[in-house]
């Protein structure tokens, strides 16, 4: 009986009660490309450099503050060359994997937020020195960034950010211009 009374009470007071935080509410897809930084050792091999990295990614904006989004993420091919002796090694890295997480956002302005992001990332690598294959297995690290979100349309956006993404205690880091469009 108290239940009940608890959830009719419940119902009648949100059914009362304005919800502006659930405005924006909708599924979205987004797309964005950028410039994605590594460093890590590879076989005694420092690695530093970067290459071109692009991410889709699709989701439901659950109001003007919380999104609940999952991607794909393509760092792209890095490579780098090394002197050693009498020859030169060539040693290239592709990644790539799948996001899961969440994006909690505080508008700004009517046409203007910022926003925090983070979640799971599965992912998958192979490296190559010369033409030796070195796989890594598959793993799940951490993800997290932030960035703003620039309205253009009621359902078109600019995005710009910066996302940190983990491999095995390497670490990437993606500077990325893109667009959301909101459904």
């Amino acid at each position: 009986m108290k239940s009940s009374i608890r959830t009719t009470l419940l119902a009648l007071a949100l059914a009362g009660t304005p919800l502006p935080v659930l405005a924006d509410s909708g599924f979205f897809v987004s797309g964005s490309i950028g410039s994605s930084t590594f460093e890590d050792d590879i076989e005694n091999f420092r690695l530093d450099t970067d290459t071109t990295a692009y991410r889709l990614t699709a989701g439901l904006q659950i109001g003007n503050y919380l999104g609940v989004e999952g991607g794909y993420h393509s760092f792209g091919k890095y490579d780098e060359s090394f002197d050693i002796g009498d020859g030169v090694t060539d040693i290239s890295l592709q990644a790539d994997g799948w996001t899961l997480g969440l994006v909690a956002g505080i508008p700004v302005s009517e046409s203007f937020s910022l926003f925090g992001r983070g979640g799971a990332f599965f992912w998958d690598a192979d490296a190559r020195i010369d033409d030796v294959v070195i796989g890594f297995p598959e793993d799940t690290d951490w993800y997290w960034g932030g960035g703003a979100d620039v309205r253009v349309t009621e359902r078109l956006s600019l995005l710009g950010d910066w996302t940190r993404y983990e491999f095995e205690g390497a670490k990437s880091d993606v500077i990325s211009i893109g667009f959301k469009f909101v459904f």
